[in-house]
């Protein structure tokens, strides 16, 4: 009898395991931010055939990306009831509120089991700690609504009757309840595009490279582009009919891709390395998902540019905390911290916290050290809100990294930067030139301060120091020192022409490393090193020196 109950309770688990995974059903369309007050917040789902299942079955559930925990949920009888489409049928919710992000998700489940492919997030990913899809990691769905204006949202778009025939695009007018713009189910795909794009032109701007096209004509447009980014001594691929390439601005492979839809006729590539040669290949296509069809015949539309001679010497978005970057209490109760809004990742200050508290408040950069460097430039974006003394922004030479700031020297340098002014709208400093502070080590630092009649609020990001590395440096290669292999992972090799000391340096001229060497090769360990860019100097009992660029990977 025990076999038999066995048996029968193993049968029911596979049943009921099948039919969780037979639901055609899917998140269609969301809309969680607006610029300003959010308004409208809803989710959307399409599901085939419901008459043939309880509608109370299914359920989305919306996650908190801070904690993977649930915070609303709904099953779709209480859903509104939108357009039927042949088979298909669209449902909507209007939580009370959608949250914003950086990251947060939502699943669809049916009778508790997350549905294949439909545990999202956006603006990041996260692993649910309860509910339907706990233990499992969301899929970024790889847009947002950074600063979607209301009546706009995120939506599928393609031709095909299931989840993955369809594309997420970017912020476009709301179809809440309705077929989305470009959607249809079950139609008929479109075939390859018939040209591709013309007047293909790259333009490099400091470490930024613009590109620019004409869109392409013809009796089939395309839908959107990808483009290709790729380093000097990397093959470009063609990407394959049927696998959407995704966003990936990650260079460490020497390529890097982004989608661009049919009509912007631009694109911007940032924070690339100086004195690169970047090669950019544009491919048009129709259709999403796994039917997604590229142009690729033919010849493919290439534009280069090179970047300035310039080297990121630091740069802190904030992204993790306050990152790099030192806060520093001398008055009240407030302090600086790492927030985010909208996708965007910054650094917070404020003295309000139900009335206006009296602060002072400093954010301290590290040390650097740029004696190596030339045409020094500092750039920052800042966002302000509320009445209240202007955010401050200095040097010190003095400072010992740790103390009061008022205990030393700082110069004030707020006038040669451009500031926000209210309603947190981000503005960029434009260039500030630290030439004439890098003969020695220095700090910066932003100072806040309130009072408790007014307190502004103020954010930071994009904290960046760019340089040129002095002539010679730049070469890569002065008085003969051989660095190999160059990019390296674990360990590097130099070459030494006599017993000497080897320090590596990082960009912001911290010694992270000195090792004493022999005459010939040295193998040196890197596996204590984060990833970026350094120097590698060596000096010589004669009083020579040399140095190279390294990059660890």
């Amino acid at each position: 009898m025990k076999k038999k109950y066995f048996s029968f309770a193993l049968v029911a688990l596979l049943f009921g395991f099948g039919v969780a995974q037979a639901q055609n059903a899917w998140i269609n369309e969301l809309h969680y931010d607006n610029i300003g007050t959010d308004a409208g917040e809803f989710v959307e789902i399409v599901i085939e055939n419901p008459g043939s299942y309880a509608l109370s079955d299914f359920a989305i559930t919306l996650y908190n990306g801070n904690s993977g925990g649930l915070y609303d949920s709904q099953t779709v009888d209480n859903f509104t009831v939108g357009t039927v489409s042949g088979n298909f049928t669209i449902y909507t919710w209007m939580p009370a509120s959608i949250q914003n992000g950086a990251p947060d998700g939502l699943s669809l489940s049916y009778q508790g089991t997350v549905i294949s492919g439909q545990f999202l997030s956006y603006e990041g990913t996260l692993t649910a700690t309860d509910g339907p899809a706990v233990g499992l990691t969301s899929t970024d769905m790889g847009v947002t609504e950074d600063s979607a204006p209301v009546g706009e949202s995120l939506q599928l778009l393609g031709v095909g009757t299931s989840y993955e025939d369809f594309a997420w695009q970017m912020p476009a007018a709301s179809t809440q309840g309705n077929v989305n713009n470009s959607q249809s189910f079950g139609g008929s795909l479109d075939p390859e595009p018939t040209n591709y794009p013309t007047a293909f032109n790259a333009i490099a701007n400091e470490l930024s490279i613009n590109l620019s096209w004409t869109d392409a004509i013809g009796a089939q447009l395309p839908r959107a582009y990808l483009i290709q980014g790729v380093k000097p001594g990397v093959t470009a691929t063609a990407p394959v009919d049927g696998v959407p390439v995704a966003e990936d601005l990650d260079w460490s492979d020497g390529i890097a891709t982004i989608n661009v839809n049919y009509g912007v006729e631009a694109a911007v590539f940032s924070t690339l390395l100086g004195s690169m040669e970047y090669s950019f290949y544009i491919y048009p296509y129709t259709n999403a998902g796994a039917n997604i069809d590229y142009k690729t015949d033919g010849t493919v539309p290439v534009a280069t540019a090179t970047t300035v001679n310039a080297t990121v010497i630091s740069f802190e978005d904030f992204a993790t905390g306050l990152g790099v970057w030192i806060p520093y209490n001398v008055l009240g109760e407030q302090v600086w911290i790492g927030s985010s809004y909208g996708g965007i990742t910054f650094a917070k200050m404020s003295g309000y916290a139900g009335v206006a508290f009296a602060n002072e408040d400093w954010l301290i950069s590290p040390q650097m050290d740029l004696d190596l460097y030339e045409d020094i430039n500092f750039s920052f974006s800042t966002a302000a809100n509320y009445s209240g003394p202007a955010l401050q922004l200095y040097y010190s030479q003095d400072y010992d990294g740790a103390g009061d700031p008022n205990d030393f020297t700082w110069i004030e340098i707020t006038d040669q930067a451009d500031w926000s002014g209210l309603s947190f709208l981000w503005v960029e400093s434009g260039d500030v030139s630290l030439d004439a502070y890098a003969s020695s080590s220095f700090y910066l630092a932003y100072k806040f301060t309130s009072t408790d009649i007014e307190s502004a609020t103020w954010e930071v990001t994009n904290c960046l120091v760019m340089g040129v590395l002095k002539t010679g440096i730049q070469q890569n290669d002065v008085v003969d020192l051989v660095v190999y292999p160059n990019p390296a992972s674990n360990q590097v090799t130099v070459l030494a022409d006599e017993d000497a000391q080897v320090m590596i340096i990082n960009l912001m001229g911290q010694t992270v490393k000195t090792v004493p060497v022999v005459k010939g090769a040295n193998p040196i360990a890197l596996t204590d090193l984060t990833n970026g860019m350094y120097l590698v100097k060596i000096d010589y009992k004669n009083g020579t020196t040399a140095v190279n660029r390294l990059m660890v990977k």
